[in-house]
């Protein structure tokens, strides 16, 4: 269900409503109760990351990464 606020409530923190939006999400904006505008948040249309740009990074794994959890222990059985 969106969002419905009045206009005149919604515009001095417009910015941090659009900020805290998800994609798909929708603001109704009203006045005298009737909606007057919707706001929507599009969806991604590319991922924030790149392939291949932590290829220059180096990755610290503990060297028991793999072992078995002590708390697991009776399901290992």
């Amino acid at each position: 269900m969106p969002r419905t606020l009045p206009l005149l409530a919604a515009l001095p923190q417009f910015p941090e409503l659009v900020a805290g939006m998800t994609p798909g999400d929708e603001l109704v904006l009203t006045s005298d109760g009737l909606p007057v505008a919707i706001v929507t948040r599009p969806p991604r249309t590319s991922w924030p990351c790149q392939p291949g740009s932590a290829k220059d990074r180096t990755l610290w794994m503990a060297p028991d990464f793999n072992a078995p959890l002590d708390d697991f222990a009776e399901y290992m059985e």
